[in-house]
């Protein structure tokens, strides 16, 4: 099997690559059409800034590519923001996989939490095959300050001052807002799921 990850300046390819190690799977880290369209599986993980990344997506001509790809794709922290239609960071607009909106959060002052969200938080209403060996209620990690809308496509919900896409589903594009190459085992668990689609 040929696991693809997507080389941009916006990469937390190493945690990735380290996570598939982990199960036994070496990722290729690439920015190559032809090394991405062959791939059996596509990882497109991301910590960055929105517009950035898409501009150096559209350089490439990376964008044409990442919405074209038919087999499985996985969508990580930024990557996913990038999959849906628009972000407010930098008004940026994306690859439009996903028909939703990335927002900032606003804290109200009298609960006091703090942007970025940072560290471990649960995400329930779990409804996709890449959380076949999750519990409901699992604690993943998340280092956020914009999140994607609820919508049609929602397959996981989290709460920081409100409930937002913690997952994506459609077709063959999965996305995950939190990161599970670095959630311990339940997030090598969603890994190795997404590799056996």
């Amino acid at each position: 099997m040929k696991t693809v990850i997507i080389k941009y300046n916006a990469g937390n390819t190493r945690s990735v690559q380290f996570a598939l190690e982990r199960l036994g799977v070496t990722g290729i880290v690439t920015d190559d059409e032809a090394e991405i369209r062959s791939a059996d599986k596509v990882i497109f993980p991301g910590v960055g800034e929105a517009s950035t990344a898409m501009n150096y997506l559209r350089n490439k001509g990376l964008d044409k590519v990442i919405t074209t790809l038919e087999q499985p794709v996985l969508g990580i922290c930024l990557g996913m923001q990038l999959l849906c239609k628009h972000s407010e960071e930098n008004n940026t607009d994306c690859l439009g996989v996903f028909d939703l909106a990335v927002k900032k959060f606003e804290s109200p002052v009298e609960n006091m939490l703090k942007i970025p969200q940072i560290g471990w938080n649960n995400i329930t209403g779990l409804h996709s095959t890449i959380f076949e060996h999750v519990p409901e209620n699992s604690y993943m990690y998340f280092v956020h300050s914009y999140y994607a809308a609820l919508g049609p496509e929602t397959v996981a919900t989290a709460n920081y001052v409100i409930n937002y896409s913690a997952a994506l589903q459609k077709n063959n594009f999965y996305a995950v807002q939190f990161h599970p190459e670095k959630s311990a085992d339940v997030g090598g668990n969603i890994l190795e799921s997404f590799l056996k689609l």
